[in-house]
């Protein structure tokens, strides 16, 4: 982690789909104010395959050659940890400061349903950017 950059841990239980889509567009959306990882307490051995077809299309993003299903011991201790609302126990490492998301799981479902995961996301990581740029 960088000195002047906070580190942001997206967290989901198995790091596939709604934490490691948030990585991307954290880097996407906010890579001037924090450094963005996801990880999860179990990996998966790809990341969702909607999640990657979507980021390619809509962002131009390719999370295959950027990214990994990680485990939380395999990512930098953050300042700011975001759990996605992973409708069991999630993980909690320590942070300064944690949020929930409560995003509901789009695996399985529509594109619709995963755009709309999409958006959410992308409108929370600018509203963490804006909140974490007070910080400094």
């Amino acid at each position: 982690m960088s000195d002047s950059k906070l580190g942001v841990a997206f967290i989901c239980v198995h790091n596939s789909c709604r934490s490691q889509i948030a990585e991307a567009l954290g880097k996407h959306y906010a890579s001037d104010v924090f450094e963005s990882y996801s990880a999860g307490t179990e990996a998966n051995p790809q990341i969702n395959h909607d999640a990657v077809r979507l980021m390619k299309k809509l962002y131009n993003i390719d999370m295959e050659q950027t990214q990994y299903s990680k485990l939380l011991d395999d990512i930098p201790p953050a300042d700011v940890v975001i759990t996605m609302g992973c409708n069991v126990e999630c993980p909690y490492p320590p942070a300064k400061h944690r949020e929930d998301w409560g995003l509901d799981d789009p695996t399985g479902k529509s594109d619709e349903e995963f755009k709309k995961v999409f958006a959410s996301i992308g409108i929370k990581v600018q509203e963490l950017k804006e909140k974490l740029k007070a910080w400094k």
